[in-house]
């Protein structure tokens, strides 16, 4: 993957920053979290944590069994622990994690070496872009990203690739944020949220991406808020990790007014 096709935020904030040190992740997971049945009293590192590893399985849960007998791919794999936690609990045959930046795949491959060796025939990281995946026409059961797509420069592309790469009857799962539709919720957030100022994140609208699935041959869209389940929980733990005014307190504000929600989506390749 060349390097300089990486938009240069991205490329930084996964890079040289290594966005997985900030203290509001808590660890090497890099999500938001899905915080239902977490203690929002006084939410610790453990369970900022534990928070990151539900949103796996929110999302793993979404594939049918029996799993042992899917192979599915990651796209936006970070640091792969949710790779390597797909194999551990939910036994799938193979999962192969994919993200555009090396430094990204360098670490996963080191953070995840025990994993590795686990499982040497059924875990691997490998780099491609959600617009170019590293895999042949319908060789995947399954297709994931996990809080990856708000960077993607557009979903159109991924859309069609990941039709593309799924076998008849194979199943995406995609969940990140997504926004209201209009030019002016883009430039709203841009006020807002750092994040999308700087062009880390991408305005994509819910619906605009449900058409692109459609589009591209899925059948049995659906999409569901998990947003109650977030954006409380994440703010909470915020609240006594970073700065009163930091810019990352501002997404429940827009969450609560609906100019951005957090989304479970699922489609089936026709």
């Amino acid at each position: 993957m060349d390097h300089n096709h990486i938009p240069p935020t991205v490329r930084r904030t996964y890079g040289t920053d290594d966005l997985a040190k900030a203290a509001s992740f808590a660890g090497g997971f890099i999500n938001f979290g899905y915080w239902q049945g977490i203690d929002l009293t006084s939410p610790t590192p453990e369970d900022r944590v534990r928070s990151q590893e539900q949103l796996y399985r929110r999302v793993l849960r979404a594939f049918p069994e029996p799993r042992e007998q899917l192979r599915l791919a990651e796209v936006g794999c970070g640091r792969g622990l949710g790779a390597a936690l797909a194999l551990r609990e939910f036994r799938f045959a193979s999962v192969t994690a994919v993200d555009i930046h090396p430094d990204q795949i360098e670490r996963a491959r080191a953070v995840n070496a025990k994993a590795l060796a686990s499982y040497p025939d059924r875990l691997a990281y490998t780099l491609g872009s959600a617009g170019e995946l590293p895999f042949p026409d319908n060789s995947l059961d399954g297709l994931y990203s996990v809080e990856a797509a708000q960077h993607f420069r557009e979903l159109t592309s991924f859309a069609a690739e990941a039709a593309r790469v799924l076998r008849p009857g194979g199943r995406l799962v995609v969940t990140t944020f997504f926004t209201a539709p209009g030019a002016e919720i883009a430039e709203r957030l841009k006020i807002l949220l750092a994040s999308f100022a700087d062009g880390l994140d991408v305005a994509h609208p819910l619906d605009d991406f449900t058409t692109d699935l459609t589009g591209a041959g899925f059948t049995t869209v659906t999409t569901e808020s998990i947003g109650p389940d977030v954006w409380p929980g994440l703010d909470r733990y915020l609240a006594d990790t970073v700065p009163p005014a930091h810019w990352t307190r501002h997404f429940l504000t827009a969450w609560r007014d609906g100019l951005l929600d957090y989304h479970l989506i699922t489609a089936d390749r026709g």
